[in-house]
């Protein structure tokens, strides 16, 4: 394929090379400039398998080319008349820049494609290569992009929400009426992912200038920061409260100021650390991990987000709980109708990533001690207290053990129950002091929840049956009472360690189950890496 050169005596006989915006590599001309031809490109079955076996390592992707064309009547998607089509461009763009995507997967056969973009390059791959390897592409990143991890895989490493189901087909006709819909479209991808992709740029930003220095301290001398301390740390503290906009200034003052106090208050908020003003070793390591750890730990929650059916927050009342930010949200209409603190399973009993619907609240429930805790804790307990039963309210019932309602109940006051296998449900807790713990990793694996009386208060306020005296009542400890809901409320149970609040502010928070390692390994080793090629 021969360069094009313009000029006013030509104008009227040649076809300009397209040009996109800034697209740097246009896509060629495919007409001759002395003898201007229609593109015509075929595609048929045999077509396709010749080209699977031209280019194995797409054979993955063959069936979804292959029901693609079949749904368009085996016409050609990239070209039109003269040349590759704009939406082929920009395609071919995104996939340039997936990184800002968060991806760092590698497109199979990528130089064949750069060559049909490259008007300097005089070589090209036939049309129906270019056609057939623009179909590929766009598989390749739809996949990456709006699939994320296959749905055997997610169950493979616990995560039970709903998976999503997405038409290659379908999505594609609708990113060909509107191309802007690559760049941002809600009915595609969990909302949460563009606030990620936003702060990913923020951060990549601070790591590129080198914003991102070590706070310097001496271990062999270094005691807690408090207010009016003076200190070198003081300094370096404040500027990087500065670059992550936890200051709205830098002073460059060594004093721990108001003005400090108030930014490392809302460092902490983003953290999900006690508020107080002591800065201390725990907090200086914690400023002082990589700002690559802080990219990849954005990256990992775009996957995350990936995964999540776009219509889930989409209901007009759900329950959703975040593992690792041991919180809870009521959100009705859109809108958090009620937040509360929670703590959930331990190491040995973690709390199961899935979905349910609530259909009841237990008001003063009965706690049926599963048998892995009787034959484990109780039974050396009752071993060595013939009374351990009856001092703790419990009672033998069929023959296992439950205790009974009360104040002192294991359960609390209530109980919302969402059926499922893994028998975890949300109750309240007499336990409440350890709340006031960062690390919540407390239970057999059911979630405790704060404000649980103030929850089953927001869920029956619009329910005329429910008065706040009756559910007061109910909650006396008295006696078992169910409330049948009217309507079931979606409960979902994420791990999100990091997620950007309605207002922009992005919160990290600890891996508490260690699955940012176990989904970095999955993600991005050289073998993950080099499997997705």
């Amino acid at each position: 394929m021969r360069n094009f050169t313009f000029s006013l005596i030509l104008i009227a006989t040649s076809f300009f090379a397209f040009s996109f915006n800034s697209l740097t590599a246009t896509a060629k001309s495919n007409t001759d400039i002395t003898n201007p031809v229609v593109i015509s490109v075929t595609v048929d079955a045999a077509s396709i398998n010749a080209f699977f076996k031209k280019y194995p390592k797409l054979k993955k992707y063959q069936k979804d080319v292959e029901d693609i064309y079949s749904a368009k009547g085996y016409k050609s998607i990239w070209y039109d008349d003269k040349h590759i089509t704009e939406f082929g461009a920009l395609l071919y763009q995104k996939v340039n820049v997936l990184k800002d995507q968060g991806i760092e997967a590698k497109m199979p056969y990528k130089e064949v494609i750069d060559q049909a973009f490259n008007e300097s390059d005089n070589i090209e791959p036939p049309q129906i290569d270019t056609e057939l390897l623009l179909t590929n592409m766009y598989v390749f990143y739809a996949s990456n992009v709006y699939s994320g991890v296959d749905p055997a895989t997610l169950k493979k490493i616990g995560w039970y929400l709903p998976a999503k189901t997405l038409s290659y087909s379908r999505i594609l006709d609708s990113l060909i009426v509107d191309s802007s819909r690559l760049n941002e479209d809600e009915y595609l991808l969990f909302a949460q992912y563009y606030k990620l992709q936003d702060i990913l740029k923020k951060y990549r930003q601070i790591e590129k200038d080198g914003l991102w220095q070590k706070i310097t301290i001496d271990s062999a001398t270094y005691r807690d920061m408090r207010p009016d301390t003076t200190s070198p740390a003081i300094k370096q503290i404040r500027q990087r409260l500065y670059v992550l906009g936890d200051l709205k200034q830098d002073s460059k003052s060594d004093f721990y100021d108001q003005e400090l106090m108030d930014g490392v208050m809302n460092y902490k908020k983003r953290h999900g650390l006690t508020l107080n003003y002591i800065i201390n070793r725990d907090h200086i390591n914690q400023m002082n991990e990589p700002i690559s750890k802080r990219i990849k730990t954005i990256m990992l929650n775009m996957e995350r987000c990936r995964w999540i059916p776009t219509k889930l927050a989409k209901a007009k009342e759900y329950v959703m709980v975040n593992i690792p930010s041991f919180r809870l949200y009521y959100v009705k209409n859109d809108k958090i109708d009620l937040a509360s603190d929670i703590f959930v399973g331990n190491r040995l009993s973690e709390t199961v990533i899935f979905s349910g619907n609530m259909d009841r609240i237990v008001f003063s429930p009965y706690w049926n001690v599963p048998n892995s805790i009787v034959q484990n804790e109780l039974k050396l307990q009752m071993a060595n207290n013939k009374n351990y039963l009856a001092e703790n309210n419990m009672e033998w019932n069929g023959g296992k053990v439950r205790q009974k309602p009360g104040p002192k109940n294991s359960l609390g006051l209530v109980k919302f129950m969402f059926p499922n296998p893994n028998d975890i449900y949300m109750h309240d807790t007499p336990a409440k002091s350890l709340f006031q713990f960062e690390k919540r990793t407390f239970s057999h694996g059911c979630i405790n929840v704060k404000e649980a009386r103030e929850l089953a208060l927001h869920i029956l306020k619009d329910d005329p049956d429910w008065p706040v005296e009756k559910i007061d009542k109910a909650m006396s400890g008295e006696k078992e009472t169910t409330c049948m809901l009217k309507s079931k409320i979606p409960v979902y149970i994420g791990y999100f360690t990091c997620w950007v609040q309605e207002n922009g502010d992005v919160h990290f928070y600890a891996d508490v189950y260690g699955r940012d390692e176990s989904l970095d390994k999955l993600l991005y080793s050289s073998d993950a890496v080099s499997m997705k090629d």
